[in-house]
């Protein structure tokens, strides 16, 4: 993984994201946080730079990207994406910054039950995301549209999309390994830590993967 690094960050003070931005600083790396609420980002360094804002916001997409290396987005908003593919716009206006800074790096974390681009989940999946998962319908959706969107109009970009199952806090269950055909519940520092290999990692590239824990033999 290179070091030192800019790393620009959307959802920093996410479940996932606090674990994200402790991560990616221990590792060496300057993190650049965007977040909508600064006092919910329970973490300090010097190498940690948080600017308010949010999305939906008028971001100065071009300030933001100056010197980013690489660019990480987990956000999820079920009432907004119940009414319109907040993740989509924003990725869309997102994509094309990058290209005028020289940002090569994308990383995407979208959920374990959004399908990648030409694919059907698989039948377990399928049940869980029309009962269990009902409610999220709105973020499958927005989800699934940035993948195709990224697919099919963002092939110059490095992006990485990780479908993560994540379930909850705690302690690490071990290390998670990219997936195309079985997607383990995982905790958030793990999904964290997955995050940060896959941004940096080449074959990674073009990707909708999930992530699974290596299973006992």
């Amino acid at each position: 993984m290179p070091s030192e690094q800019t790393l620009l960050v959307f959802g920093a003070t996410g479940q996932t994201g606090q674990h994200f931005t402790r991560l990616a600083l221990d590792a060496g790396h300057r993190v650049r946080a965007v977040v909508r609420t600064p006092s919910k980002l329970a973490v300090q360094h010097d190498d940690l730079q948080v600017v308010q804002g949010s999305i939906t916001d008028d971001l100065d997409l071009d300030a933001l990207l100056d010197g980013v290396t690489g660019v990480v987005v987990m956000l999820g908003d079920v009432a907004a994406q119940r009414e319109r593919p907040v993740n989509t716009q924003f990725v869309r206006a997102l994509v094309p910054a990058m290209r005028r800074n020289g940002t090569r790096r994308l990383l995407y974390q979208a959920g374990g039950l959004s399908a990648p681009p030409g694919k059907r989940l698989a039948p377990v999946l399928r049940v869980v995301r029309s009962t269990l998962a009902r409610d999220y319908r709105g973020q499958h959706a927005d989800n699934e549209a940035v993948m195709r969107y990224l697919d099919a109009e963002a092939q110059d970009i490095a992006w990485t999309v990780h479908r993560a199952g994540i379930g909850s806090d705690g302690p690490t269950k071990g290390e998670l390994r990219r997936s195309a055909r079985w997607i383990s519940i995982g905790t958030f520092r793990d999904c964290a830590a997955y995050n940060l290999r896959a941004l940096f990692d080449d074959t990674a590239v073009h990707t909708c993967d999930g992530s699974a824990y290596r299973r006992a033999a």
